[in-house]
């Protein structure tokens, strides 16, 4: 009894800090999860798969290609209107509208544009507020229960990658860190960098502007208690410390001519795997070396890697979809392709048939007819989803795809259909809950 009063104190100041800035296991507060990693925690995939899934809702939110946030029963939808690029919070039991604010911003054009006008980064949300990268460059932070405007940046004005911002915030110790700028107006004097501001006040606390942003995402990676962030930008993959910015580490990573550095670094412990079209899969371990940091590289596989798709590691294994539209596993201890397999054309119906399954799903850049003109008919891309003892892919042509998490070959479980127009977003897995953007909606489909 006596040990009764101090932990039902505990217990209620949780779930004090739970109710207003904590983030739960069934959150998806920012770009692939809580951990920036694809993993659905508490999903349990059904023993038999049903025939179809259950729709609860669907709602008209406008275009673009940003993942909402999940943030207990609260989502955040980032998207265009006409003129305005807007940030929403729905009710994720109902879709119901709980706010939204909205402001003047051209979207993107030429061959980024026309349906992928934007914006493609997905909002972050941290310490009660969400913060929105628009397809310009423009940062926003509201408060997230309000939708109150805490500030609005626009740093870079008249510089962006040449098919424009996709590239989503990272949050990290009250500091929010995004990658801004580029070449003027797409195609001049190169500008930019990585920019960390102070969450609550928007003050800029320091720049690091060693080359412009390309499209991937950033990630944290910790090296003997050193918080660093690695992102990729034009040329290079670099790694600044997040409580300065100084450059740590950086390795040449300069992709080919119609190419781009759009997959999101992927981070286990110190070892950093990165990926790129024309220059394979390497993995790197970051090491602390006197007073700074070097990069040993584990393994490289010039064979098999990805254009406009994240892979997902687990347990060991790395399953992402090629730019040679097929699905792969590479062992992530020795870098040896365990297999892979033809997702078909883009738009057919299905892995190892004449047509399949293809997404975006690193925050690649724009192109005619898909995501980067590589992918213009749709190939290379993919959106998957580490849930538990199954993972899952959402396609450009709008099929889920459920395949086990095996290193032997590629075995198709389940497939549905979860929109009528294309889905480039990732899809927000929540318990039994798949959230959907396709191109100008959100719809909750369920597993029942």
């Amino acid at each position: 009894m006596k040990n009764a009063m101090p932990t039902t104190g505990l217990i209620v100041v949780c779930a004090v800090l739970l109710g207003a800035n904590c983030i739960r296991a069934q959150d998806w507060p920012q770009w692939r999860g809580p951990n920036r990693d694809a993993k659905a925690a508490e999903f349990n995939a059904p023993k038999t798969w049903p025939k179809e899934l259950t729709q609860k809702w669907k709602v008209p939110v406008g275009g673009g290609d940003a993942t909402p946030a999940l943030v207990g029963d609260k989502l955040y939808v980032f998207t265009r209107e006409g003129g305005d690029e807007v940030i929403r919070c729905l009710d994720a039991a109902t879709g119901k509208e709980l706010w939204q604010d909205k402001y003047e911003a051209q979207p993107a054009t030429g061959p980024a544009g026309g349906p992928h006008a934007g914006p493609r980064s997905s909002p972050t949300v941290a310490d009660g507020k969400v913060v929105t990268l628009g397809v310009r460059g423009t940062v926003s932070c509201l408060d997230a229960a309000s939708g109150k405007k805490l500030w609005r940046k626009d740093d870079f004005q008249g510089f962006w990658p040449m098919f424009f911002t996709s590239s989503s915030p990272i949050v990290v110790d009250g500091l929010c860190m995004v990658q801004l700028g580029g070449k003027e107006n797409g195609r001049g004097r190169a500008n930019g960098g990585i920019v960390a501001y102070d969450l609550a006040t928007g003050d800029e606390k320091w720049k690091w502007t060693g080359d412009s942003p390309a499209y991937a995402s950033p990630e944290l990676v910790t090296v003997n208690g050193t918080k660093l962030v690695v992102a990729e930008t034009e040329r290079k993959i670099v790694a600044v410390a997040v409580a300065d910015g100084k450059l740590a580490w950086e390795a040449p990573f300069a992709a080919e001519r119609m190419a781009y550095n759009a997959a999101t670094p992927i981070v286990d412990g110190q070892t950093v795997i990165y990926t790129g079209a024309g220059r394979g899969t390497k993995a790197v371990k970051i090491e602390k070396q006197g007073e700074g940091f070097a990069g040993k590289e584990l393994w490289s596989n010039p064979q098999t890697a990805v254009q406009f798709n994240t892979p997902v590691l687990k347990e060991g294994l790395l399953f992402g979809l090629s730019q040679r539209n097929e699905f792969f596993c590479i062992n992530a201890e020795s870098g040896q392709t365990a297999w892979s397999t033809s997702a078909g054309q883009p738009g057919g119906s299905g892995p190892g048939a004449k047509g399949g399954p293809a997404d975006k799903g690193g925050g690649a850049p724009g192109g005619k007819g898909g995501r980067g003109m590589r992918g213009g008919r749709g190939g290379g891309y993919a959106s998957i989803v580490d849930a538990g003892s199954v993972l899952l892919a959402l396609t450009p042509s709008s099929e889920l795809v459920v395949f086990e998490p095996s290193n032997k070959a590629f075995k198709q479980l389940a497939k549905y259909k979860v929109a009528s127009t294309p889905t480039y977003a990732y899809p927000v897995v929540s318990g039994n809950r798949i959230f959907v953007k396709d191109q100008d909606s959100l719809t909750l489909w369920t597993i029942d």
